[in-house]
């Protein structure tokens, strides 16, 4: 059995006992891997996103490269998270002063970055819509679901090479809370829900309509093996919108385009969201999205409580409390053991941190931790 069939097998609750570590799902920060390499005599290797996946030893992933949902994974230096702009905003430099800079970034947000740390979070200044002119041009000029830059170069050679794989393929599908904070701002979204509900209703449904278009185009000759929304919608105390909210502005949209992804065979339907999520889950469950990630532990998430809370209704990813990776051996081995042997055992679990790989981890306890975790599992 190959890769992509264990994934789809473990996704369905019908295999058991099985260690699966898909690469997508395994995250570091630009500056942990660096640091690894720069002071700890880390192979250089591991700076290559792709290969460091590889040196770990992580099952392949790749992700259909069409421009729908949010763009940037790397190691922190490359252009940040951004919407699926097409083309992205150029960036400039505003103001320079000794240790920051004020910045326009390739999501058209103005803020202020560290120069030595541009990976960690700035202070957000102005976003790019402020206005319905300000949409109207951001949909005409970058969010266009028909501009060919949207798809690579080759893309029908790639298809025929999907078609062959028996490594997983997963398809990032685009956001209805996630999007509108990066173009409006929290604060204003959060007003704009109650003091302007046309003009949100109106923004989620075009990116419903420009997500359908898209996947119009991919599904009929590529079968992803699942596909996944980002949100980041809760914090530590809770979800950032209320559940009468969310079934008015985001649970519509969900449940088409869930419906166009299951008529074309993909039934593992992901979403990623930090926080406690806990109030959010019934909702996604609704709306026909039946996997969670990266469910974290100091916002109170806890894997085997949820496995007991919702059985086979729902795959979870990640749990795993990236403080013990910082603490050392004892910890990583007490916080594996407390939950692995149990998820595995259940079936619908893929391991993962519960976020970033944090510059306090050390590659030692890095590598450690990959080694308690399989073997942990070879016993299970």
């Amino acid at each position: 059995m190959n890769i992509r069939e264990t994934f789809q097998k473990v996704a369905r609750f019908e295999l058991r006992h099985s260690l699966l570590i898909p690469s997508f799902f395994q995250w570091f920060w630009g500056e942990t891997v660096h640091r690894w390499v720069r002071e700890e005599g880390a192979p250089r290797e591991i700076l290559d996103y792709e290969r460091c996946h590889e040196f770990f030893g992580f099952d392949r992933v790749e992700v259909v490269p069409v421009i729908l949902s949010i763009q940037g994974l790397g190691w922190g230096i490359d252009p940040p998270y951004t919407p699926p702009y097409s083309p992205p905003f150029e960036r400039k430099v505003l103001q320079s002063g000794e240790r920051w800079e004020i910045v326009v970034d390739e999501a058209g947000k103005e803020c202020k970055i560290l120069k030595d740390h541009p990976e960690r979070m700035p202070q957000w200044l102005r976003f790019p819509v402020e206005n319905r002119e300000d949409w109207e041009r951001l949909k005409e000029e970058r969010l266009d679901p028909h501009d060919p830059a949207r798809f690579p170069a080759w893309w029908d050679d790639r298809v025929k090479e999907w078609k062959n794989r028996d490594h997983i393929l997963g398809l990032s599908v685009g956001s209805f809370f996630g999007f509108l904070r990066e173009f409006l701002g929290l604060e204003t979204l959060s007003r704009m829900y109650y003091r302007d509900a046309d003009f949100i209703h109106e923004i989620c449904e075009w990116l419903e309509y420009f997500a359908i278009e898209i996947l119009n185009k991919i599904l009929p000759n590529v079968q992803p093996d699942y596909a996944t929304y980002w949100e980041d919608m809760a914090y530590k105390a809770g979800s950032m919108i209320a559940p009468k909210t969310f079934r008015e502005f985001m649970m519509p949209h969900y449940k088409r385009i869930n419906r166009v992804l299951r008529e074309k065979g993909v039934n593992t339907i992901l979403v990623d969201s930090d926080g406690d999520t806990r109030e959010l889950i019934p909702l996604w469950l609704e709306s026909g999205i039946n996997g969670h990630y990266p469910l974290e532990v100091t916002a109170g998430m806890d894997a085997v409580e949820l496995r007991k809370e919702y059985g086979t209704d729902l795959v979870l990813i990640g749990n795993i409390d990236k403080r013990a990776l910082v603490e050392g051996e004892k910890a990583i081995r007490e916080e594996l053991e407390k939950k692995i042997p149990f998820l595995l055992s259940q079936g619908g679990y893929f391991p993962a941190l519960d976020h970033f790989v944090p510059p306090e981890v050390s590659f030692k306890n890095y590598t450690c931790y990959l080694k308690i975790l399989r073997e942990i599992a070879a016993g299970c």
